[in-house]
């Protein structure tokens, strides 16, 4: 559709005339796609989806390894840190010890 403007640089993910991407450009496009759908765009941005991504995979049971290469990390330690806020385990966890120390009376 761009014709004579099309620059190809090989890009996947490309402007709509070849070039790369600008962080701006995506986030506008995205806050246009969000509101035509009637979702809140200041809330959901492609940053919200990532971090959503992550904790659904995460809740699901996903290894935190896998989470970490499909986010594009080299480790584990920045999607741990960063991305994986979830306090169901943890308090699944903290629950569970707490009935091992002091188990029910007469059990």
């Amino acid at each position: 559709m761009a014709g004579i403007r099309w620059i190809d640089t090989d890009l996947v993910f490309a402007s709509e005339i070849g070039t790369p991407l600008d962080g701006a450009n995506v986030r506008r496009a995205f806050r246009r796609i969000a509101a035509a759908a009637g979702l809140p765009a200041e809330v959901w941005t492609p940053r919200e989806q990532r971090h959503s991504f992550v904790l659904l995979l995460s809740d699901d049971g996903v290894p935190i390894e896998q989470i970490s290469r499909l986010v594009g990390h080299n480790g584990t330690s920045v999607t741990e840190l960063v991305y994986r806020k979830q306090i169901r385990p943890v308090l699944d966890d903290g629950a569970t010890a707490m009935d091992r120390i002091f188990p029910a009376a007469g059990t």
